[in-house]
């Protein structure tokens, strides 16, 4: 985990506009340094660990694109975004061709500039922050933890897979670590030194996600004042990350398809027909195979995706693997909260394992950091982790458990002092069953089940996400439609720190 801000080289020759720049940023807890002049900014870029380096086109020394040219050749992890006016854009497209992470046509606003060095800052953190696997990691890295046989598994497959130019699907609930598996996966992949390119389907709006993935020309839509590179032409003899992916639209799983069949893509509202060498990591929370069902996946795009299949299980199916994901956090939450030395309790560790965490190993994170808050300079007791994560305590209901049968289990949790508050605990796993139920005898039509329910979607969803439950109604759907690997298909059931 990386504790220090983003530092950010700005390449900018009007020393007043950089100035106002780098007041602005460093106010929002970016680290900036200022280079005058291209050449200048080129040799501070790669002799210094910059996170994103923002520059301007035309300079004195080295203009902008002869700089991300030769630098992305040294460091073509390393994003960079361009500045440029209206009259430049085809030159700044060239850049996006030649490397640049994104570019701005100028005047832009602040808001604009601040989500896109986010951005990169983001994917910067993904290419280059390297996971460790195994709990031998340092607190500050991310890490794969376990010594369960699902974490041996995965390891495994990752050094099975990793070099091989093969598209893998990695699966699991939300909170397992599908992203340490994809950063694994790339750090260790034969395109290690070339781009890597995150794109979360389900955050970015449909209307919007067809430009993002395939770029589009002037004019292609209302606002489509310039062309624009997509991600798939960015991530060219790279790697492109679909987070996600279930999450698609059936018209952009069909765009998706012809890509990895014809390896040629077709800008929005263009004729030209653009080859593209990009290796695809995907990832969902969803279960596909219910979704094909339910005819909101394509079961072709399926087979294409699921060459490789990863699966992560959820965190109440490996539970020998708590202790180590505890010890783990404490030491990270340590150094991040300075509170060194602080331990934990042995019935603190066997209250945890004895928890169904429906957020997985997030939601573990999330406590301990609470928790740790909490007990200060002292060792973090069962009392801390149950004023933190009362929810955590709430055992959760079998489907063939009758509603006294659960009250007792509740009431004898409380009884051991596990459960602090019983009424409440019962009627959020009553609460729990009903949404889940009711989301699985719909088929996971997410409005059918608002409506029995007379909630709104909206509710629908909140509920879903507030119990940690999406992925795991999902799973109930599965057992209507039983899921089938693909044959020839290869699966590894793994053990995760966090995504």
């Amino acid at each position: 985990m990386n504790l220090q801000p983003t530092r950010l080289l700005l390449v900018e020759d009007d020393k007043s506009a950089a100035l106002s720049l780098e007041r602005v940023l460093a106010a929002k807890g970016y680290t900036v340094a200022i280079a005058y002049r291209g050449d200048d900014g080129l040799a501070r870029a790669q002799a210094e660990p910059f996170d994103v380096v923002l520059t301007d086109l035309k300079m004195p020394g080295l203009g902008g694109l002869d700089l991300i040219q030769r630098l992305h050749a040294a460091r073509p992890r390393l994003p960079i975004i361009l500045m440029t006016a209206h009259g430049t854009t085809e030159t700044a497209i060239e850049a996006t061709k030649h490397g640049a992470f994104e570019y701005l046509v100028k005047p832009f606003e602040m808001p604009e500039l601040l989500d896109l060095l986010a951005k990169a800052a983001a994917s910067a953190r993904l290419a280059a922050e390297p996971v460790s696997l195994g709990e031998t990691a340092s607190p500050a890295q991310d890490a794969l933890i376990g010594n369960s046989r699902a974490m041996q598994a995965v390891y495994k497959e990752i050094g099975r897979v990793a070099a091989k130019p093969v598209t893998v699907l990695i699966r699991g609930e939300t909170g397992t670590g599908k992203e340490l598996v994809t950063r694994a996966l790339f750090q260790h992949s034969d395109r290690a030194d070339k781009a890597f390119i995150a794109v979360n389907c389900a955050a970015i709006p449909e209307t919007l996600l067809e430009s993002e993935l395939f770029g589009h020309e002037r004019g292609a839509f209302t606002g489509a004042e310039a062309r624009r590179i997509g991600r798939f032409e960015q991530a060219h003899t790279g790697t492109l990350f679909l987070d996600e992916i279930g999450d698609l639209s059936l018209f952009t799983q069909a765009k998706l398809l012809r890509v990895l069949q014809d390896k040629c893509i077709q800008r929005l509202g263009g004729r030209e027909t653009i080859s593209v060498d990009v290796r695809i990591l995907a990832a969902t929370h969803r279960d596909l195979e219910a979704a094909i069902a339910a005819r909101q996946f394509r079961e072709d795009l399926f087979y294409r995706l699921a060459s490789v299949v990863i699966h992560l299980p959820p965190l109440r199916e490996r539970l020998e693997d708590v202790p180590g994901l505890v010890n783990y956090f404490l030491r990270r939450f340590s150094l991040e909260l300075a509170l060194p030395g602080v331990g934990i309790q042995p019935e603190a560790v066997s209250w945890l394992q004895r928890q169904p965490w429906p957020g997985n190993v997030r939601q573990l994170a999330n406590t301990l950091r609470q928790a740790l808050l909490l007990a200060r300079e002292f060792p973090v007791g069962v009392e801390h982790l149950t004023s933190v994560a009362p929810r955590a305590a709430a055992p959760p209901p079998s489907p063939d458990q009758s509603l006294a049968a659960l009250v007792d289990q509740i009431l004898d949790a409380a009884k051991r002092g596990e459960i602090p508050d019983a009424h409440a605990a019962a009627l959020e796993a009553v609460e729990r069953q009903l949404f889940l139920r009711a989301y699985e005898l719909a088929g996971g039509n997410q409005a059918k089940a608002a409506r029995w329910l007379n909630v709104s979607r909206q509710t629908m969803r909140e509920k879903l996400t507030q119990f940690g439950m999406r992925a795991a109604a999902e799973q109930g759907v599965s057992s209507v439609q039983p899921q089938r690997a693909p044959h020839g298909q290869s699966q590894a059931r793994a053990a995760t720190g966090c995504d």
